[in-house]
């Protein structure tokens, strides 16, 4: 029988009077890659900072490794990260020393060579003393990845990995995130908007709209049951669905 990383239980989020998640239901095996697919405003980004803890739910619940996040918060995001488009590092602090807090924040051992082990992957160590203000996009998005792998976590939450990256840098970072997954059972949930980027690593995808899963499967299920020749299109159906 397969462990469960993640399970939402009727998860629900209202602003106001807008209901920003509406009755989550999902399950999502350890060692799994899951894609979390739909359009800006569907609620992608709220369920990803449910499931970190960062907001909380109007109702429903949210279980990590078999214990609720909001009374295990602390604990659980020990063996959490998270990369969002949302959350900038600290600006006036360079690479090397954002990384530092962070890798001291997560109580990381032999935190020294872990950073130069992360900034030779992700091609930074030329930048390793520029402000991270200072750093391009597609930079800024490569720090935000060696933040997120920075304690080795068992549960990675991915908010558009490679936004605002260059098609061969893009590669390069899927490249890792496969390695990384591979290495000791690793769950990890991609939002993302690059079709090919899902179909390429997940092993399953969820279709969401106004706050909903409308389908979920392997892409080429979706693909089959949808009546399209790729993912892009099948997303481009659904969301033009009325």
């Amino acid at each position: 029988m397969k462990e469960i990383a993640i399970e939402i239980n009727n998860l629900e989020k209202k602003f106001k009077n807008t209901s920003a998640v509406k009755n989550l239901n999902f399950k999502i095996n350890k060692g799994s890659i899951i894609g979390l697919l739909g359009p800006n405003g569907c609620g992608k980004s709220t369920t990803i900072g449910m499931i970190l803890g960062l907001i909380k739910p109007t109702s429903g619940e949210v279980i990590i490794n078999g214990k609720n996040i909001e009374n295990n918060r602390t604990d659980l995001l020990q063996k959490m990260n998270f990369i969002s488009p949302y959350i900038e590092l600290p600006k006036k602090l360079t690479i090397e020393e954002n990384l530092n807090v962070y890798g001291r924040m997560y109580g990381v051992k032999n935190l020294k060579n872990k950073i130069l082990e992360l900034m030779e992957q992700l091609n930074l160590n030329e930048f390793k003393k520029r402000k991270t203000g200072e750093l391009s996009s597609g930079q800024k998005n490569r720090v935000s990845l060696a933040k997120a792998l920075i304690n080795d976590p068992e549960i990675l939450l991915l908010d558009e990995p490679t936004a605002s990256l260059d098609p061969d840098v893009g590669d390069y970072v899927r490249n890792i995130i496969e390695t990384f997954s591979s290495n000791g059972r690793k769950t990890i949930l991609i939002a993302s908007h690059n079709m090919n980027e899902v179909e390429r690593l997940c092993d399953e995808v969820m279709m969401m709209k106004k706050g909903q899963i409308i389908d979920k499967g392997k892409s080429e299920d979706l693909i089959k049951r949808h009546g399209r020749e790729n993912l892009e299109e099948v997303f481009l159906k659904i969301v033009r669905e009325k």
